[in-house]
């Protein structure tokens, strides 16, 4: 398991879980969550990620609906967040079994791990765009 590419996707997975495993713990009905925005606090005005926390937590609890009232995006989010850890293991495995599959598998993996981020986070990336350009 010296490989890179199978520890860049043990690190990914991991993160994903701690996600998922957050998610869980945190309480939607208590808002004992720890990591506060920042963005809110300084300006007083929530940002386009406010509520990301909150959608998560209720998503795991199957309280779909109250989810996207915490955060449009959230399930779009979610989603990436759970296609990416189905995606990290099935590769790896995929890795492992077929060793001479290294390159193009990496450059698949990766040219489509992109474009389901740019999906997942379209909405996050114009909103820093727009309002860094307000600003200007």
């Amino acid at each position: 398991m010296n490989e890179p590419y199978l520890l860049l996707n043990l690190f990914f997975a991991g993160v994903v879980v701690l996600v998922i495993v957050y998610s869980g713990i945190f309480s939607p009905d208590r808002n004992d969550y720890p990591v506060a925005c920042i963005h809110q606090k300084i300006t007083g005005e929530p940002c386009f990620s406010c509520g990301l926390s909150h959608s998560f937590s209720l998503i795991v609890r199957g309280r779909i609906h109250e989810a996207y009232q915490w955060n449009i995006f959230g399930m779009r989010v979610f989603l990436f967040f759970i296609l990416q850890l189905a995606l990290r293991i099935g590769f790896s495995l995929y890795y492992i079994r077929f060793t001479d599959s290294g390159r193009p598998l990496i450059i698949m993996d990766s040219i489509g791990s992109g474009i389901m981020f740019l999906i997942a986070f379209w909405p996050f990336i114009m909103s820093i765009f727009k309002g860094f350009f307000e600003q200007v």
